[in-house]
């Protein structure tokens, strides 16, 4: 059976196309749904028209699609990801971070538009392709990088209340204070070496 095509159908024809389709299929799917429609001399031309506008409208996609494409194209972006000493990492990379870092600059994709077949899982530069509709692409280089964390505080770096006192001239915290007040055992005075005067019988 002979079918005018309205639409792109996939391993079937383009717009505009007449095609021959098993009947069941043509009643069933492409005539209901408005894919395909009889090849008339009337609908031929009607649907000239729509293959006209819809020629239009793809290259203005299409033109919208490279502008975006073009934005990107070349552009760097730099993911930080915990890493061990031979630089594989503590998980991956994969679209969702990729993308969040570029929409974070202001561009606009989806991780379905990120070609990337398996995740990132090592330290390095991967060039990565952009794919969107209407085979339009671009390459962006991504450099997956280890995350640099703050040193810890050492000892020798501590409490330097000992240092500042002492070149103040003063007693440390925790040093005894050589000018402190007397304790019991000074208040046992020392035998005097003077006579002890005594009453004479």
């Amino acid at each position: 059976m002979k079918v005018l095509l309205r639409r792109n159908i996939a391993n079937l024809g383009q717009i505009g196309d007449v095609v021959d389709v098993k009947p069941g299929y043509a009643r069933n799917y492409l005539v209901p749904y408005g894919h395909a429609t009889q090849p008339t001399a009337a609908n031929l031309k009607a649907v000239e028209a729509e293959k006209a506008a819809y020629l239009a409208q793809l290259a203005e996609e299409k033109a919208a699609l490279e502008a975006r494409a073009a934005q990107i194209d070349g552009k760097e972006v730099t993911l930080a990801a915990r890493a061990n000493e031979e630089g594989h990492l503590y998980g991956s990379v994969g679209p969702a971070q990729i993308v969040e870092a570029l929409v974070a600059e202001g561009h606009t994709l989806e991780p379905h538009h990120v070609a990337l077949d398996v995740p990132i899982r090592q330290l390095d530069k991967y060039d990565v392709t952009i794919r969107f509709e209407h085979d339009v692409t671009a390459q962006i280089h991504v450099w997956v990088v280890p995350v640099h964390e703050p040193a810890a505080v050492t000892d020798g770096e501590g409490d330097s209340t000992g240092a500042e006192a002492a070149a103040a001239g003063e007693p440390a915290t925790g040093e005894l204070n050589e000018a402190a007040e007397p304790t019991d055992a000074d208040a046992t005075a020392e035998p005097s070496d003077e006579p002890i005067e005594t009453d004479e019988v």
